[in-house]
């Protein structure tokens, strides 16, 4: 019998918002600058709440909040280092994303987009994507999906640090 997902590909049923702020939180230690993380879900799905985790592991000092009316949030830690965080939900398409040279932020620091979908064209076609669904009030279904042999050793490093396997 083969298993229900690919290996490249991971599920995670979250009950609380505190429960998908720990699965970010488990990510963001493992991101380094030229680490793309795209967020697809509908609104209020938990994608913002994810970033917050994100931002946490990997050791950010600033607070986050959903970048939607500055579609760019720049998130520090003491070392220097940036963590980017874009909010594709305003922007047109593709176009507008080249226009903010986001391989130019990609350069500098880890890079997460949501509401991916709408800037696909513009973006590295290796990522991690992570789908959001609204299940109730108190569930999430995060499904993560690696793009690239990169991402494939993230996805399995984010396994085993959340599984033990």
């Amino acid at each position: 019998m083969s298993p229900v997902l690919p290996p490249n590909a991971l599920e995670v049923i979250s009950h609380s918002a505190e429960q998908t702020r720990r699965v970010g939180v488990r990510l963001g230690t493992l991101l380094q600058a030229g680490d793309l993380i795209c967020l697809h879900g509908d609104l209020g799905t938990g994608k913002t709440t994810f970033v917050q985790g994100v931002a946490r592991g990997w050791g950010a000092y600033d607070p986050v909040t959903s970048p939607t009316f500055v579609l760019i949030n720049v998130y520090r830690r003491t070392d220097g280092g940036q963590l980017f965080h874009v909010d594709a939900y305003r922007l047109s398409g593709p176009q507008e994303a080249w226009d903010l040279d986001l391989d130019a932020y990609l350069e500098r620091g880890p890079l997460v987009v949501e509401w991916a979908e709408r800037i696909d064209e513009a973006l590295p076609a290796e990522r991690l994507d992570v789908a959001f669904t609204w299940r109730d009030d108190t569930q999430r279904d995060l499904l993560l999906t690696a793009r690239g042999s990169h991402y494939e050793t993230l996805l399995t490093e984010l396994r085993r640090r959340t599984f033990g396997r």
